[in-house]
């Protein structure tokens, strides 16, 4: 392929990147804002400053843009855990998973409301992946946990409640940021909160398992 080519190609594929891109965040905040129901392909369009006709050119409908933001939420959230092992020293790999919970709902608060209120309505949209996705991955991480703690590596502590615990905890300061900034009379929190906001966080949950704060 001529080099001119290759550059219209990688400038064309740039170009679906950054629209596709913006299509996505501006849904995001629509859905955000007005649920699944109450959001349309006309206000998202006009949110992300291009007409109606371009965001069905990337999305098929309204449900395909839906289930975009879901399942690019649940890949973010769970790549970040998804790479732990048994050999692994889990006051690092906790603590890691932590932070990176925490930094998401700072950089992706408006996906982790979507999550949270698809849940609250009971999963239409995603019954398919926790039937087949979601247990088998669970368990494995839950799995690597338990081998910890036969180890010796850590207290005995439920694997299971203990991601839920993180889950709840650091997804809060997105699906109730309302609430954290009227409760710390701040109008938003700053990058300087999110790091306290992991700092504290691991420290309450490792020590609660035994384990020392790893080396920073």
């Amino acid at each position: 392929m001529a080099k001119d080519s290759r550059a219209k190609v990688y400038k064309s594929g740039r170009i679906r990147l950054d629209n596709e891109a913006q299509i996505l965040r501006s849904a995001e905040q629509e859905f955000a804002e007005h649920g699944f129901q109450g959001a349309s392909i006309n206000s998202i369009a006009k949110r992300a400053g291009i007409p109606r006709t371009n965001v069905h050119y990337y999305f098929n409908s309204k449900l395909d843009l839906y289930m975009a933001i879901l399942t690019g939420v649940i890949e973010l959230w769970n790549d970040a855990f998804s790479r732990i092992t048994a050999d692994d020293d889990p006051a690092e790999a906790l603590g890691a998973y932590i932070h990176a919970k925490v930094m998401y709902s700072r950089s992706n608060p408006h996906a982790s409301k979507i999550f949270a209120s698809e849940i609250i309505h009971g999963a239409p949209n995603l019954s398919v992946y926790f039937k087949k996705e979601f247990r088998p991955w669970f368990n494995a991480k839950a799995g690597v946990i338990q081998a910890w703690i036969e180890q010796g590596k850590m207290d005995a502590v439920d694997p299971y409640y203990l991601i839920f615990l993180i889950w709840s905890a650091t997804q809060h300061y997105a699906d109730f940021n309302l609430q954290v900034c009227a409760g710390l009379g701040k109008s938003k929190l700053t990058s300087n909160d999110y790091e306290d906001v992991s700092d504290n966080l691991t420290r309450i949950i490792l020590k609660g398992c035994g384990l020392k704060l790893p080396d920073k």
